[in-house]
């Protein structure tokens, strides 16, 4: 929820911040991509101290670096402190990008793991919409204090989510990895249906770790390596069967075209795109972009009840198919006011709707499935590092779009590059075809389900 409230705030304050400051566009997509870039390193140590200290503790740490974040982005001048504390929001960004899906995928059961690991993406989005509202009221202020607001107030939320993750539950496939069955019996007979749902869970977790299944003991001695995430990464690009390559490329593959697919440009230029159909004023721009919050509430709430019942891949293909439709009309709508020498009303219009529409498409799709399909198909000795790999894709190619958005768009101009992401979407919607299902599927089972796959 963090990481979309600061995105949610920032795509208006974006506005009002280079008004205020007097910078330039380059210096807007530098700090828009100050977050993702800092975040790189962040995401490439966040899977082994996840491995190392827990996932609820790593979890407090991104919390503790959103807090500090929030509070030197508020305080906001000059530039160079506002870019110091996007930088350190970024690194908490990359843990919890980590961290939340996979402590959400490895306590749910699998009749409701796609509930449970979509509930995050439904904070996210209500983060979103916070960020867009906090945006509508605070732009009535003055100036120079409006969009400090803004982008502080991100503070609040974080420090609550550390004073709730105290009072949780650690991972119990983390448990049995250090050789804490006992621990994790307990915290598996709390998040099951049943007693012997539990057993039979723990029972397949101590097999993956190399644990008898039958041993009662409640702490058990586990290889350093097992307990520690050590050389895992290495073991995953280098000497993993050809099973697990195969997953890492279907998860790297996902959030490769969710970044790609134009989604954080929607996100942050939102405004900026509603501009270019003639729509001047900040406070209808400001309510504009509330509307994308309210989109992406609505259909991630629909989307958490369909990823169980549907199960994932259908999700993806609607999605994809709602992606590529709507950037091809956006694509055209925005080609013909900028060859319009009028102020076309009904392309200001169309162009809100089809926005919205996006949203509601990512929101149901591609955006939550993301991130429950690549924390649950990883084996565990390599979820955790795997789900890093996904994260630095994730953070590069966000940084890509957003950093070279105003540059490109002003090159081919705003409809050329919406045909682009028409194009990248029409792709992604070819790769989610070969992607096997995995509803109700056991995270220990997944290696199986790839390998029917690609007979």
């Amino acid at each position: 929820m963090y990481y979309s409230l600061v995105t949610g705030v920032m795509s208006g304050a974006l506005i009002f911040i280079q008004e205020d400051l007097g910078i330039s566009d380059l210096q807007i997509q530098l700090l828009v991509g100050m977050a993702h870039l800092c975040g790189l390193p962040g995401s490439l140590i966040a899977g082994r101290i996840a491995d190392h200290i827990g996932r609820r503790y790593t979890i407090i740490v991104a919390c503790i670096a959103f807090l500090l974040g929030s509070i030197l982005m508020g305080y906001g001048q000059p530039y160079a402190i506002l870019m110091i504390g996007n930088c350190i929001v970024g690194v908490g960004v990359s843990f919890a990008m980590v961290v939340a899906p996979l402590y959400g995928a490895e306590i749910s059961p699998p009749s409701s793991r796609g509930f449970f690991t979509s509930l995050p993406t439904l904070a996210v989005n209500t983060g979103f919409l916070l960020g867009y509202l906090s945006n509508y009221f605070f732009q009535k202020l003055s100036l120079r204090l409006g969009w400090r607001m803004m982008v502080a107030v991100p503070a609040a939320p974080s420090l609550c989510l550390i004073l709730l993750m105290l009072k949780l539950v650690e991972s119990p496939r983390w448990l049995v990895m250090q050789g804490r069955v006992g621990e994790a019996r307990k915290v598996l007979l709390l998040v099951s249906n049943a007693k012997e749902e539990a057993e039979q869970r723990l029972r397949e977790i101590k097999n993956v770790v190399g644990i008898d299944g039958n041993c009662t003991l409640d702490i058990v001695e586990v290889p350093k390596k097992t307990s520690s995430g050590k050389g895992a990464l290495k073991e995953l690009f280098f000497k993993a069967p050809p099973v697990v390559r195969r997953i890492l490329v279907a998860a790297v593959g996902l959030h490769l075209f969710l970044r790609l697919g134009g989604s954080a440009v929607i996100l942050l230029y939102g405004p900026r795109v509603f501009e270019r159909t003639g729509i001047t004023d900040k406070s209808t721009l400001m309510l504009a972009n509330v509307g994308i919050g309210v989109s992406k509430v609505v259909f991630s709430l629909i989307s958490i009840f369909l990823s169980d019942k549907f199960g994932r891949k259908i999700l993806l293909l609607m999605s994809a198919v709602g992606l590529s439709v709507t950037m091809l009309g956006l694509g055209v709508c925005l080609t013909i006011v900028e060859h319009s020498k009028e102020k076309l009303l009904w392309a200001q219009y169309l162009t809100i709707v089809l926005v919205y529409i996006f949203v509601a498409s990512m929101s149901i799709g591609i955006a939550p499935v993301t991130w429950v399909y690549s924390s649950e198909i990883f084996p565990l000795r390599f979820r955790a590092q795997g789900l890093s790999v996904c994260v630095i894709v994730n953070r590069i190619f966000t940084v890509v779009v957003v950093t070279s958005f105003i540059s490109i768009y002003k090159a081919i101009t705003m409809g050329g590059i919406f045909f682009v992401f028409s194009g990248i979407n029409i792709a992604a919607l070819l790769f989610y075809t070969t992607l096997p299902e995995t509803k109700g599927r056991s995270l220990e089972d997944m290696e199986t389900v790839f390998e029917r796959n690609s007979k």
